[in-house]
């Protein structure tokens, strides 16, 4: 897809930046087509209707999750109020007036950091007064408001994953009063819908947190001017019956029991009649009906000619799922998993559109950790009969072609890397829910990483500037080897600054590259980073954006490819480098308070739309950087919580997205996380970095850590200090550099440079996190 920008947009923007009208357009569509209607007996659209607008988040809306991945200065905010009234709603304007009013003087505490609030308190609604203005109106709207996120997980309980009593008490009184109702969910994520259902609400629509547009975007929906397209990323349940429940929010470890039965693989697979709202489902305006005109097969691939027709009444876009039943032999898997799909253009009553689809089975390939296919530690597909499925979600789909692997093949060959450490049991499919234990490792991972550390620790004293390097007179080789012990040491950690670098944009996160006078002097440039995905933070105007959950549920590869593009624009005109986005953790459990940046509880729909998301902010000239790698699916205690995981599992749920990510975009930078996996912090795990990442994954670029690490030990070498053991891993760069948070720039703490002179730790290791640092500099500035 090509993209164009306004001639202003490449000018370098100040202050008073107000987002350009393209971007503008491409928020509002991204969250026309992430809106996810859940239930509609003719009430939408409200279009020609008399509307009471109940809730405070039509005035008090929430945009954005809490923290570095939705703290953006945005040059304004609709709010759903705002739209509604933009778009010539007719509202009830005795009721807006009393709201308006009321939260004038009822202004809410926003909180501070890691202490937000997870809902706002409600204006009260006396029966009477609902009674009076349900004469006066055809339909009530109320706004359900939730967040959550950074440090600030999902509570279980009311006012977070449940209504509230406020929240109660409004709804029977307007259920009581009114014969229509409408809710809308302005959440950063899922919650309890099983309350609100016993509400009967008429219409029942996700409008999640859409950025500055976000207002306008859900008033064109809620008015008929376009129709919902959304789709659920998640399974919707009870929160007792995601088997991750019990398993969540132990501040030492959890243990995932449920293994690769997360979200709609577990319940397809054990609980159907569980299931409230099934992965993938959502309404439009219309109806659709496919016919597949031809489908086959050339081993793995599949190929298929589907036509999908509008036989509804309005004019509308749908999604086609794909979904593959994969034998169920020695390796145990789920009954359906999600292996492609496809967002129709808008088409009008009566048109249809034929959909070329290809797609490779091989990239979700099962992993066999314990040898029982006779290829331990590869990915395969199983010999047996393999079923697909098309349909509109993963419940209502259709078997529509069937073939047979006469033998194993095997798809990819790994090593044994980051392997459970402590015994616990998972769950497998054994036609019903059983358990087995968890195979734990049994490599010398000490020899390993001997094996893997580089060999040139030869003393160079040549004197090189970065200018021969850029101009390709001496090798990066030669550079590098040019550079003295304290050289090195500061190029591969930030600038000591903890954030808000005075080497780049104020409002950064942090720079990296030069950040000492010998550096600088050499010409190597310093380099900016900023926080996302919600938008780009910094101390000017940017837009905000839809976050990632709204992202995610509008399926369309192609609109959030466009949607980055310009997210992009906006850090290469502000003289930033790196995205910090998109966020690619899995949604484990519905309680993680920062599913609002992520995308869903399925791996390969978060891989496709983050590869779509580093596509467009990388065609823009920055850079984008995926994280939290891996398993950072808790917020709280997500310093030190210790995520244990099978390798099967780690592969197939938690790694997939990146590693689809990292294969379809070529993201040029990633970031570890904070948590522990299998007993090791991520960002000393040679396993997970070098091995995996790099060698497995064929990642090519640099690796940084999340701001701030905590000290460890390495179990396989003694005397190798905090830094020396995150080199050792190959993680190129420790973010922000500073050990501790402050206005003020630290001081380098020396280990590393203590380190290599006892012998601890090699110069050539040093060296190569320092030719990745200079290889992103040479490609992308």
């Amino acid at each position: 897809m090509e993209f164009e920008l306004a001639q202003e947009s490449v000018k370098k923007i100040e202050s008073d930046f107000t987002t350009l009208p393209l971007m503008k357009k491409i928020c509002q569509d991204v969250v026309k087509e992430g809106c996810v209607l859940l239930e509609n007996d003719g009430v939408l659209p409200l279009n020609n209707k008399r509307i009471a607008l109940f809730g405070r988040c039509q005035i008090n809306t929430f945009y954005a999750g809490y923290g570095s991945g939705g703290d953006v200065k945005s040059p304004y905010k609709v709010s759903l109020l705002d739209g509604l009234l933009n778009h010539n709603a007719i509202l009830h304007e005795g009721l807006m007036n009393e709201y308006i009013n009321w939260t004038k003087e009822n202004i809410p505490d926003e909180g501070w950091w890691g202490n937000w609030p997870l809902c706002f308190p409600e204006m009260p609604i006396s029966n009477e007064f609902a009674k009076k203005i349900s004469k006066e109106s055809d339909v009530a709207v109320f706004i359900v408001g939730r967040s959550a996120g950074e440090d600030r997980d999902v509570l279980n309980g009311k006012g977070s994953w449940y209504l509230n009593d406020e929240e109660k008490e409004i709804l029977n009184v307007l259920r009581t009063n009114f014969d229509k109702l409408c809710i809308l969910i302005n959440s950063g994520s899922i919650m309890d819908i099983s309350e609100i259902l016993t509400y009967n609400p008429n219409a029942l629509m996700y409008i999640w947190q859409g950025g500055q547009e976000m207002g306008n975007g859900v008033a064109e929906v809620l008015l008929g001017e376009t129709s919902p397209s959304g789709k659920l990323t998640d399974t919707l349940a009870k929160i007792e019956d995601y088997p991750s429940t019990n398993h969540f929010g132990h501040p030492d470890y959890n243990e995932y029991v449920e293994d690769i039965y997360v979200g709609y693989r577990y319940f397809n697979s054990f609980k159907k009649e569980k299931i409230i709202y099934p992965f993938g489902y959502g309404l439009t305006y219309s109806n659709f009906k496919y016919s597949v005109l031809e489908i086959s097969n050339d081993d793995t691939v599949i190929n298929a000619l589907i036509s999908i027709k509008n036989i509804g009444k309005f004019i509308a876009k749908e999604t086609l799922q794909f979904y593959i039943s994969k034998p169920n032999g020695s390796l145990k898997n789920p009954k359906l998993e999600l292996v492609y799909y496809k967002k129709s253009k808008e088409l009008k009553p009566n048109e249809e559109e034929v959909l070329n689809i290809s797609f490779d089975l091989a990239k979700l390939a099962s992993y066999d950790d314990s040898g029982v296919t006779g290829y331990i530690n590869h990915f395969v597909l199983e010999k047996g009969l393999y079923t697909l499925h098309i349909g509109f979600d993963s419940i209502n789909n259709t078997n529509e072609y069937e073939f047979n692997l006469t033998d194993t093949l095997v798809i990819k060959k790994t090593q044994e890397a980051c392997a459970p450490k402590e015994p616990f049991i998972r769950m497998i499919n054994n036609d019903g829910i059983d358990y087995e234990s968890t195979p734990l490792g049994s490599i010398d991972v000490k020899q390993r990483i001997l094996d893997y550390l580089p060999k040139n620790n030869e003393i160079v004293k040549d004197y090189y500037t970065y200018e021969q390097l850029k101009n390709n007179e001496i090798t990066l080789d030669q550079f590098v080897e040019s550079l003295d012990l304290e050289e090195l040491e500061a190029i591969t950690r930030g600038s000591l600054y903890s954030m808000n670098s005075p080497f780049g944009p104020a409002g950064n996160a942090a720079t990296f590259g030069a950040s000492i006078d010998k550096l600088f002097k050499r010409g190597v440039p310093a380099m900016s980073t900023n926080d996302g995905p919600s938008g780009v933070r910094l101390a000017v105007n940017c837009t905000q954006v839809p976050n990632g959950v709204m992202i995610a549920s509008t399926f369309n590869d192609e609109l959030i490819e466009s949607l980055a593009y310009e997210i992009g624009k906006e850090v290469e005109v502000r003289g930033s480098h790196v995205l910090l986005a998109p966020g690619l953790n899995i949604h484990r459990t519905p309680l993680c308070g920062r599913n609002f940046e992520y995308y869903s509880e399925d791996p390969y729909l978060s891989g496709m739309m983050a590869a779509a998301y580093v596509r467009g902010v990388q065609k823009a000239k920055a850079s984008a950087c995926p994280k939290h790698f891996a398993c950072n699916n808790q917020e709280f205690n997500r310093h030190v919580n210790d995520s244990r995981v099978s390798q099967r599992a780690l592969r197939e749920i938690y790694l997939k997205g990146f590693e689809l990510c990292v294969s379809e975009s070529k993201p040029k930078v990633i970031m570890t996380s904070y948590n522990k996996i299998n007993g090791e912090y991520a960002y000393y795990s040679h396993d997970l970095v070098r091995i995996i990442l790099r060698e497995e994954m064929g990642f090519e670029g640099l690796v940084i850590t999340d701001w701030w690490m905590r000290d460890g030990d390495s179990p396989y070498f003694d005397n190798l200090s905090t830094q020396a053991y995150r080199v050792r891993a190959s993680v190129d760069v420790y973010m922000p550099g500073a050990k501790v948070h402050s206005g003020e720039p630290g001081v380098s703490d020396g280990t590393i440079v203590s380190s290599v002179n006892a012998n601890s730790l090699t110069l050539a290791e040093l060296r190569y996190c320092a030719k990745n640092v200079l290889r992103f500099a040479l490609k992308n500035l």
